[in-house]
């Protein structure tokens, strides 16, 4: 099950980064509503990967502690 949760924040991140390599284009095309929209993006990617970040690691802990 922990692997699973890391898998799923290891997606979560990857998805924010894209979207903030996309939001660095679009800034650097001058095209400041999709930047934006891609930033707004990469936020909700990067909470998303927080949450499942310490759920992973809540799991790694006990399934650690499960070993003892």
């Amino acid at each position: 099950m922990a692997n699973t949760a890391h898998h799923d924040a290891a997606e979560h991140h990857e998805k924010a980064a894209k979207s903030h390599r996309t939001a660095a284009q679009h800034h650097e095309k001058g095209d400041h509503a999709a930047a934006h929209e891609h930033a707004t993006a990469a936020h909700a990617a990067s909470t998303a990967a927080h949450e499942h970040s310490t759920k992973a690691h809540s799991k790694s802990k006990e399934h650690a502690s499960a070993k003892h």
